[in-house]
């Protein structure tokens, strides 16, 4: 880390770090679909048609620790107060396109002291933080848990059911209050997000969508005036090895004035961790829900639709390297919303990793990881979808990161 200052009176007391991290792998993905046929042929005279795999190798970043840059700062004003800041941008080292384009990863500024600190930008989300603390791969890379990847896409691939919670990973506009370190162990966090949406006074003066293809006025459009709002919040507790934290927070994902909906993605999860010296141990449970509240009682309301997922992991040190395993598991709650008796989708996954430190600050290491996809779910480790049809249905994903991470 580079740490700059200047010798003028208005900067005595100040300090800013330059930091970052620059990550590359060679990565491989194959996602594999079978003939959803194969168990129970549709006739004596089906002639099974076998699997189908899409596969990807590519030149990768940000497969152990996510690659960016940043700077941050203090200032001493005094009397026991501080101010701060954290500017960290993303970049993307394997084709450097990405660097320095936005601060996308955080953008905060801070006033700390004895009461704590409160925090305003765009930073984590309280309840990303058990996903990300609890998982011996950091939710980076193949590796990542099944926890974190099914937040982000439904059931059957790609952004949906969670995936239009853009609150989920990060919140923008967001303000945040932390506690006051020396609390005997235990830490913690709030944090509210504007949804910067106008309001009309009275609703009914809400004027229609804007069509997102043609830019029109359009009446069957959706007006939203919430979308974009989170609360949320996570309290822990740390002492010695022992290491737990419970977070809970809500997101509007989307509404529409005219229809009176309102969806909202609901996100609890606890998660712990014990440092044995020889072996430290994580474990995490979460549920996430999608829900949609109305202005007026519909004749068929459309139902909640639930993920619940656990994962359980550890690491152990070998000399200068580290040994990373993790299994994970998702189950959606869909029979409700399809009105079906089909079973519910479900995944889990395997994953190990060895890393070896060359120093504090460069490490090599080397990844792998699999997915196996049951009743429709579509999870992968990365990498290319699955080819889904009437004919073919996910079943596998596996994948490898071999790779080298640099701190600075």
């Amino acid at each position: 880390m580079l740490a700059l200052g200047s010798a003028g009176a208005a900067w005595a007391q100040s300090s800013v770090t330059l930091f970052g991290v620059v990550d590359a792998s060679v990565s491989h993905y194959a996602s594999k679909s079978e003939d959803r046929n194969a168990a129970t042929p549709a006739s004596p005279f089906y002639v099974n048609q076998g699997s189908r795999t899409v596969s990807r190798t590519a030149l990768s970043n940000s497969a152990y620790n996510n690659s960016r840059l940043g700077f941050r700062g203090t200032e001493d004003l005094g009397g026991g107060l501080a101010a701060g800041f954290w500017l960290e941008s993303p970049i993307t080292n394997d084709d450097g396109a990405t660097g320095l384009a936005n601060f996308g990863r955080r953008s905060t500024v801070s006033l700390m002291g004895g009461f704590g600190e409160i925090r305003l930008g765009r930073d984590f989300a309280p309840t990303f933080w058990n996903d990300t603390v609890y998982d011996p791969f950091g939710a980076v890379g193949v590796g990542a848990n099944l926890i974190s990847s099914a937040s982000l896409f439904n059931p059957t691939g790609g952004a949906g059911t969670f995936g239009g919670n853009a609150n989920y990973l990060r919140v923008s506009n967001s303000i945040g209050y932390f506690l006051p370190a020396g609390l005997s162990g235990f830490y913690g966090q709030f944090m509210y997000a504007l949804h910067e949406n106008d309001s009309y006074d009275p609703g009914t003066a809400t004027p229609p969508g804007v069509n997102p293809l043609t830019g029109q006025v359009n009446s069957g459009a959706v007006a939203r005036t919430r979308a974009g709002r989170y609360v949320g919040g996570r309290l822990g507790y740390a002492n010695g090895p022992l290491d737990v934290a419970l977070a809970y927070g809500s997101s509007t994902a989307a509404d529409d004035y005219f229809a009176g909906t309102t969806d909202n993605v609901k996100t609890a999860n606890l998660g712990a961790s014990y440092d044995f010296g020889f072996v430290k141990l994580f474990g995490e449970l979460s549920r996430v829900s999608r829900t949609r509240d109305y202005a007026v009682s519909p004749l068929i309301a459309l139902p909640d639709t639930d993920l619940k997922g656990y994962l359980i992991g550890a690491t152990v040190p070998v000399g200068p390297g580290l040994i990373r395993a993790a299994y994970s598991r998702v189950k959606y709650d869909l029979n409700a919303a399809t009105l079906s008796a089909v079973p519910d989708p479900t995944a889990s996954k395997v994953s190990l990793s060895y890393v070896h430190n060359l120093s504090k600050r460069t490490a090599l290491y080397a990844t792998v990881a699999r997915v196996s996809n049951k009743n429709g779910a579509a999870l992968t480790v990365g990498g290319p979808a699955f080819i889904s049809t009437s004919v073919f249905a996910p079943r596998t994903s596996s994948g490898y990161d071999f790779g080298i991470r640099h701190a600075f």
